[in-house]
């Protein structure tokens, strides 16, 4: 590629990489999926999430530790090529791709719940067909744009979020006697683990759907400015998003209502909206609905900014058509865009015909997609090391105890399989290996054209 031709630009500073990577991990997992695990997991939902973080954490250091020393377009689909062989680039990006495509599915699902709060009489199809259309366009806009959109609606996630815990402590302490609002509720309503540790452990698998997004900034390695500085700052903050945005928000909200009177209706009603409106403060649940709109709709930007960047990367390795390595002069894949936005239009058939299972399909479908873009991940990051030893080379940002927490992170993975293929979801555990042989046969078909 001469330097005449279009390219991708670094544009994205680091408040806009420390956002983004904000914008993967706040969305339908926290304020939508947690009805979920609270009816089964009662407050040990609380453990549930420090153990899905940790997980997170470790995965997000093995990822930075590749992407610092080389930050390229495509990411760990070219660290899989470059490092494991030509199939496992192309089983690694394609998987990303789709995990993608379902993610954003799932977020615009949700959307559509949201918006029936308000107008339950909207058909969901047509909110999700609004938004769809509002996002696909954001996203044919240049990158500094996309960055600028999901700077701000991240912020505003962010900051509702920090607001939100700071007035669930001050109705802690404020409460009167007769008042249900009490740190106590954590533990004195059938003890922390209501349903025993069964109780947490069966819902685990539900939990990591709400990590799903956590590796979005390595998409945006090729696009930042500074990456050796920017990038090891995003990843190491994991840690204190997770404790801020799902331990410390969980805590305080399952303080303010026993979680044995909570009505939360399944997946069709949102926990954070359900409390306020329980204890009558009606202006914080419809502002709260507001703002948890708004961080789907930050998902649902970052997650087709990933597709297409993935895509483009898939692209370059000579293992998608050439055509989405087109770059227009402003820096955005257009044909990676509109072809993974005619994929997630899929959502909008899906809410049109099935509006009452679309969520629930699409989470676990998520959630089989992920498991296998985590363990790629880590398998990935052990043939990177071992080429960096056989080299000589010192990395400059070292993952954390490698290679034990990559067999650790594996076991984990592993095990949220089996929760899967034991609670109902064995179809989407048996979708994994079809998925690995139909794109390996694709990998073939492709190999057999380039000859």
């Amino acid at each position: 590629m001469n330097s005449e031709t279009p390219q991708l630009q670094r544009r994205l500073k680091n408040r806009h990489i420390q956002l983004i990577a904000m914008g993967g991990a706040i969305g339908t997992g926290l304020f939508l999926g947690s009805a979920h695990i609270i009816e089964s997991a009662g407050p040990s939902i609380i453990l549930g999430y420090m153990i899905g973080g940790l997980i997170a954490f470790l995965i997000m250091r093995q990822l930075g530790e590749m992407i610092v020393h080389e930050p390229v377009t495509g990411s760990f689909s070219y660290f899989a090529f470059k490092y494991w062989g030509k199939f496992s680039g192309f089983l690694t990006g394609w998987n990303y791709w789709i995990l993608y495509i379902l993610v954003v599915m799932t977020e615009l699902t949700a959307i559509g719940k949201y918006v029936n709060y308000w107008w339950p009489h909207i058909p969901a199809w047509v909110s999700v067909l609004v938004f769809f259309a509002v996002i696909t366009l954001a996203n044919l806009a240049n990158v500094k744009l996309y960055a600028e959109s999901e700077f701000w609606l991240s912020m505003i996630k962010v900051v509702a979020i920090v607001a939100m815990i700071l007035f669930g402590v001050y109705l802690l302490m404020t409460a009167d006697a007769g008042s249900t609002a009490s740190i106590s509720n954590l533990w004195t309503h059938g003890g922390f683990f209501p349903h025993g540790f069964e109780g947490l452990f069966y819902m685990l698998a539900f939990m990591m759907f709400a990590f799903g997004g956590i590796e979005l900034i390595s998409m945006a390695a090729a696009e930042t400015e500074d990456p050796e500085k920017n990038i090891p700052k995003a990843v190491n903050q994991t840690v204190i998003r997770v404790f801020l945005f799902y331990i410390c928000s969980l805590a305080v909200l399952l303080s303010l209502v026993p979680w044995n009177q909570l009505e939360l209706g399944g997946l069709d009603h949102s926990p954070f909206v359900m409390i306020f409106q329980q204890m009558g403060i009606d202006w914080a649940a419809h502002l709260l609905n507001f703002i948890i709109l708004t961080a789907s709709v930050s998902v649902c930007n970052s997650g087709m900014y990933a597709n297409s960047r993935m895509l483009l990367g898939l692209a370059e390795q000579g293992n998608a058509p050439k055509v989405f390595t087109q770059v227009n002069q402003h820096g955005t894949p257009i044909a990676a865009v509109l072809f993974s936005a005619l994929l997630i239009f899929g959502c909008v058939l899906l809410n049109y015909f099935l509006p009452e299972k679309a969520l629930s399909y699409l989470i676990y479908i998520v959630v089989a997609a992920a498991v296998l873009n985590w363990m790629l991940i880590s398998l990935i990051h052990l043939k990177f090391r071992k080429a960096m030893k056989q080299q000589g080379i010192q990395t400059k940002f070292l993952a954390l105890f490698a290679p034990f927490t990559n067999y650790f992170v594996l076991a984990f993975m592993l095990m949220i399989l089996y929760i899967m293929w034991t609670q109902g979801f064995m179809l989407s555990v048996l979708m994994l290996p079809v998925w690995i042989l139909l794109l390996f046969v694709l990998f073939k078909i492709m190999q057999a054209k380039k000859a």
